[in-house]
């Protein structure tokens, strides 16, 4: 299955999943950095749909990209948004990583955090537009945290 295919195949898989849960919706998709891009309409259903921290919303992305690697997809990556949740928290988290990196410039102490890795990333991303400061991930599975330091 080549890319294109695999973009349609994610949308539609992911329309009959939530047609499941009573959603009849039109899925749209892009592809971003090898990584497709799945966005719900909001709905009633927003919050089962999203789960309590995004949980639902995670599983809801496995599947689909276990879906994608049985049918041999070329792209298997992939980011399921519900009516716009994981912008919110990313322009949130970007928020929040901006305080973080201006106390770790102002006293020079590292900082620990812990997060989930989309939002881990969401750090990274932030932090590599400092020159004077630099992130990294320690830990193992739940266990990994999010490193902000001088340099």
């Amino acid at each position: 299955m080549n890319k294109d295919e695999s973009i349609r195949f994610a949308a539609k898989y992911l329309e009959d999943l939530l047609s499941f849960f009573g959603v009849n919706v039109a899925v749209t998709s892009t592809i971003d950095d090898e990584v497709i891009q799945l966005s719900v309409p909001s709905t009633s259903l927003n919050s089962l749909l999203i789960g309590r921290n995004a949980d639902n919303l995670r599983a809801l992305q496995h599947i689909v990209m276990m879906a994608l690697n049985n049918h041999g997809a070329e792209v298997t990556r992939v980011n399921v948004d519900v009516a716009g949740y994981k912008k919110q928290r990313a322009d949130r988290i970007a928020e929040k990583a901006e305080g973080w990196i201006r106390k770790v410039r102002e006293t020079g102490e590292p900082m620990t955090i812990d997060l989930n890795p989309a939002d881990r990333r969401v750090v990274h991303k932030i932090a590599s537009d400092y020159s004077d400061i630099e992130t990294h991930s320690e830990g193992e599975g739940k266990e990994r945290k999010l490193i902000i330091s001088k340099i």
